[in-house]
């Protein structure tokens, strides 16, 4: 019999949740910031907020580079795990990205992995655009790294079962008009019984985003479409790493 869970709250508290996402594409992801500092050319000693930061693998990166680097997570265990990293120049606390942090501090803000869109409503998502935009000094630059709805919708692979570490997992996806949905059964053989978890991200377009940014004075710079930093196409881009700048007031 499996054993139903909750979604967010408890999926990114879990191991299972890191072992499926993070253990093979560390690599992937260094690549990805090293690309995007070499686009950015941040100043040494910048501050940066790391928004859903999970164990802090981008954070950790991001300091080891020279910058003062904060991440905030809803995760209590994932932040427990990141302080165990903690240092002069980085630093992790355990946050609600919906309700405001440091006001007016950052000279770079940061959203990556699609660590976005999955809250129930559309003002519970624009609140989470404000925090963002409000820890932004003035001219301060965001980075979202989210999903290409149309890529994902085209490219969808109903099911597959992925082995890591002699653990199953089974995936189920589908989707609706305005949603992504992901049912995952994961088999462990040191339990006596599956887990079940499941997955919602909002189908967020460029010009969604593009309006919930404007709305807090953040205008879109460039859009790119891969880690590789690659030309954003519309159809096939199988991310949107949108990048914006806060304006002046």
């Amino acid at each position: 019999m499996e054993q139903a869970r909750s979604w967010y709250n408890e999926w990114f508290n879990s191991p299972y949740y890191h072992q499926l996402y993070f253990k093979r594409d560390n690599a992937e992801a260094a690549g990805f910031i090293s690309h995007l500092i070499d686009y950015l050319k941040p100043p040494p000693g910048s501050l940066m907020l790391d928004i859903a930061c999970g164990r802090g693998r981008h954070a950790i990166q991001l300091a080891e580079m020279g910058f003062d680097v904060t991440g905030i997570d809803l995760s209590e265990d994932s932040i427990l795990k990141a302080k165990e990293n903690e240092n002069d120049q980085l630093h992790f606390f355990n946050h609600d990205m919906r309700l405001p942090f440091w006001i007016n501090y950052f000279n770079y803000a940061f959203n990556f992995f699609t660590s976005f869109g999955y809250f129930n409503t559309r003002s519970e998502h624009d609140n989470a655009i404000r925090t963002i935009a409000q820890s932004l000094k003035p001219n301060g630059i965001v980075v979202i790294d989210y999903l290409n709805v149309h890529y994902e919708e085209k490219h969808l692979v109903p099911k597959s079962e992925i082995i890591i570490e002699d653990v199953a997992y089974h995936i189920t996806k589908w989707l609706d008009e305005t949603n992504f949905f992901k049912k995952i059964v994961i088999e462990d053989k040191s339990l006596e019984e599956a887990f079940l978890f499941h997955e919602r991200v909002a189908k967020f377009s460029l010009g969604d985003f593009t309006e919930m940014l404007a709305y807090q004075k953040v205008q879109i710079q460039e859009v790119f479409g891969d880690y590789n930093f690659g030309a954003y196409s519309l159809n096939e881009s199988p991310r949107m790493i949108i990048i914006g700048r806060k304006k002046i007031s």
